[in-house]
Order: C-alpha cells, then sequence, then structure tokens
C-alpha cells in the first residue's frame, strides 16, 4: 500500500479532536483575557504585561522545555499539561466570581497558560511523527488537518465565542477555556502508547538541551526551516504592529471593516492548509517552501501599495494562503527527518528563535513608522520575506530534502526502542 492510499490512524482522529477542542478554548482566552484586563484597567503598560506574559516562557524555557519532554512520556505529557492547565483557570474564574481579579492576577495566569502550551505543543509535535511512523505523507496530510482546525477554532470561532461569553459574566470564557482543556486531557489520555527511544547517557539539563539547539544549526535543511519563521516573525510583526494604524488612515477602514480584513487573512490561511500536500505533491517540498517563502513577500508588498481595503484584504488573504501552506510543510519535514529521541528539542529550538525574533518586529515596525511613513514598515517586511526566500531556497531545496529523507529513513528503522508501558499512564 502506497502512503498516497494510506488512512491515518484511529488515534490520530483522537488528537485532532483534542487539538481542536483546545484550540476552540484558547480562541475564546485569547479574546477574553484583554477584555478582562481592560475591566480592571485602562493603562497600555500593564494591558501589554498581560499580553506579553504568555509569550514569556518560550523565551525563557523554550529549549530547555524540549529537552524535558524528549525526556519524559509525550502522551503522559501532554494530558498532565492540559489538566494542570484546567485547573489553573479554575483560579481566575473563581476570582472573577469574587470579584477578585487583578492585573498580576492575570498575567501570572497568561504567564502558566504559555508554560503548559509549551509543553503541550512541544509533546504534541514529537508525538505525532511516532504514531504516524514517520511517514512524510501523512505528516503533511495530518498537519494539514490540524492546521485547518486549529485556525478555524482560534481564529474564527474562538474570539468572537470569548467576547460573546464574556457579556454572561467574566467567570464564563475562563470556566469555558478550562472545560475545553479537561476534555482534551481527557482525550489524550486515551491515545495508543508509543515505543520510546533508549534513553541517552545521563547528561545534564543543559547538555542536553545545547546538543538539540547545535543539531538545528548544524544541519542546512533544519536551519533553513528555523530561519523561516524567525524571519518571517521580524516582518509580520512589523506589519502586525501598524496595521490597524495603516487600514484607517491609508485604506478609510473602520474597526468592523478591519475585522473583515483580518477574516482575509484567516480565510487564506485556511485555503492554504488545504493544498499545502498538493503542493508538496506537484512541486516537491522544498520547492514549494521557496514559493510559498516568495509569495508572502509579495503579498506584504501588494499590501504596502493596496489602493483600496479590498486590493489589501486581497493581498492579505494571499499572505495568509502561503503561511498556512508553509505552516503545514515545514513541521512534516522536520517531524520526518529528525530523531526520535531530539524531536522535542529541536521543534522547541525553532518555536524559541521564531518567539524570540517577535518583539524585534514589533520594535522595528513602531520605529520606522514613527521615523519615515506609516507604508515603510510593510516595504521593509517584504523586502526581508524576500531576501530571506533568497537565503534559504539553497538550504531547503528539493535536492537537500530528498537527502535528509533518505538520511532518516534508516535510522529511524535502526534505532533501538524500548516499549512504553501499554495502557493508559
Amino acid at each position: 500500500m502506497t502512503s498516497e492510499t494510506k488512512k491515518l490512524p484511529t488515534g490520530f482522529g483522537r488528537l485532532w479532536t483534542a487539538q481542536t477542542v483546545s484550540s476552540l478554548g484558547d480562541g475564546v482566552t485569547h479574546a477574553a483575557l484583554p477584555l478582562l484586563a481592560l475591566t480592571l484597567t485602562r493603562d497600555p503598560m500593564a494591558l501589554a504585561v498581560v499580553t506579553a506574559a504568555g509569550t514569556l516562557p518560550w523565551l525563557l524555557f523554550g529549549v530547555l522545555g524540549g529537552a524535558l519532554v524528549d525526556r519524559w512520556d509525550r502522551r503522559r505529557t501532554m494530558w498532565v499539561a492540559d489538566a494542570l492547565r484546567a485547573a489553573l483557570l479554575v483560579i481566575p474564574a473563581t476570582a472573577a466570581l469574587l470579584d477578585g481579579l487583578s492585573i498580576p492576577l492575570l498575567a501570572a495566569v497568561a504567564f502558566l497558560l504559555g508554560l503548559g502550551g509549551l509543553f503541550f505543543d512541544t509533546a504534541a509535535t514529537a508525538y505525532l511523527p511516532d504514531l504516524l511512523h514517520r511517514d512524510p505523507v501523512l505528516l503533511e496530510r495530518a498537519n494539514s488537518r490540524l492546521r485547518g482546525a486549529q485556525t478555524a477554532m482560534s481564529g474564527f470561532a474562538g474570539p468572537p465565542a470569548g467576547s460573546a461569553l464574556l457579556a454572561f459574566g467574566r467567570a464564563v470564557p475562563l470556566l469555558a477555556d478550562a472545560v475545553s482543556f479537561l476534555l482534551s486531557a481527557l482525550l489524550v489520555r486515551t491515545l495508543p502508547a508509543m515505543p520510546r527511544p533508549v534513553p541517552e547517557a545521563r547528561e545534564s539539563l543543559l547538555r542536553q538541551a545545547r546538543a538539540g539547539a547545535s543539531y538545528v544549526f548544524r544541519n542546512r535543511v533544519l536551519l533553513g526551516l528555523a530561519l523561516r519563521p524567525a524571519v518571517g516573525n521580524v516582518a509580520f510583526l512589523a506589519v502586525e504592529t501598524v496595521l490597524a494604524l495603516f487600514a484607517r488612515d491609508r485604506l478609510g477602514i473602520d474597526t468592523y471593516g478591519f475585522g473583515l480584513l483580518l477574516t482575509a487573512e484567516a480565510t487564506g490561511g485556511l485555503l492554504g492548509a488545504g493544498i499545502a500536500s498538493f503542493l508538496g505533491r506537484r512541486l516537491g517540498t522544498g520547492t514549494a517552501l521557496t514559493c510559498t517563502a516568495a509569495v508572502e513577500g509579495l503579498a506584504i508588498l501588494g499590501l504596502a501599495a493596496a489602493p483600496n481595503p479590498y486590493a489589501a484584504g486581497l493581498a492579505l488573504a494571499v499572505c495568509g494562503a502561503a503561511m498556512g501552506a508553509t505552516m503545514v510543510l515545514a513541521p512534516s519535514l522536520r517531524q520526518a527527518i529528525v530523531p526520535a529521541h531530539l524531536m522535542g528539542r529541536v521543534a522547541s529550538t525553532s518555536r524559541m528563535l521564531a518567539m524570540c525574533a517577535a518583539p524585534v518586529g514589533a520594535f522595528l515596525g513602531g520605529w520606522l513608522a514613527t521615523a519615515y511613513d506609516i507604508r515603510t514598515p510593510l516595504y521593509a517586511a517584504a523586502v526581508l520575506l524576500l531576501a530571506m526566500t533568497a537565503v534559504t531556497a539553497s538550504m531547503t531545496g528539493n535536492r537537500r530534502v530528498e537527502e535528509a529523507l533518505r538520511a532518516a529513513a534508516p535510522a529511524s528503522e535502526e534505532r533501538p526502542v524500548r516499549e512504553s508501558a501499554s495502557g493508559v499512564s
């Protein structure tokens, strides 16, 4: 049976359902937390603290978290992380009922939710290739479905639901997200146990974390895959920082229209996730990644030059489609070529590089808009994306990708494994 005709295992359906439910809860909280903070203060810096707190775990513990995931059972890590996040949300929900919410409490909750997300996301990324036996075609198909569901739930359904639930009481959206985490934990707990790699020689956590990071930087394909989101985040955050102002001042878009503009980007993301596997088959994964990178840069260039809201919406939809395809193809390739015992550290290193780049982009966008013109950050972002395309094209080209896949196949077959305890952990 060829990879094209193989079916995804039944365990994937449960993993997909768990992540879909959890993504809906994430979207609810993503909208509710800033709105809850807004009921407590109008200080922009205080609001920024709540928003930034959720990203700090990746900056502080990204690589170490990956090293821990490579030591722990991945399935157990996922369900425990979600169970703890469900319990955590009961605290601010109770505080809301007792009128005891505060900015420090919301910031602490955002930080701990982000920490739980670090462990869950890294463990899920490492668990999926084991579930699918590192089959590149199945990985692309699975990541396409996961990415599509995540975009639909956290981008479309979740935020409006969070705003609506807030009207029934400040505790309601928090309790709704707690229920989503609890359901996710219960589903993940029923997933099949996977074989675990024989543990490496007992080394310190820091040494293991450093080994994972160096593995990324020594491998040209993995380095190219890591540079894409890192440089991309600089560019996209530069755009995001000024997008609302650009839409109002240059395009004449009101608040409702701005929401539609963002919806256009999310719609493109769904389309891109859906056609990613097709692009990979027709062009080759390496060429497809180069094409999506170039399309992102050209789309942002089109956004900067957009004469009206319709052209801007089209540009953002095209950019979203390219990003959606990239976010299926790149993780699937990484999961197919990285050894199981390094998967957590490699995934977390790549994610940390992307997260560290985001504040640079936000600062760059604000500075360029202040020093020059509101369109300048958009043009700068387009140039940065196109330059990144030129740099990474040879690093993740079809020839290098095929070589990496061939090298990974015997390694995954020959590496000794130890079976996890059967049944539920």
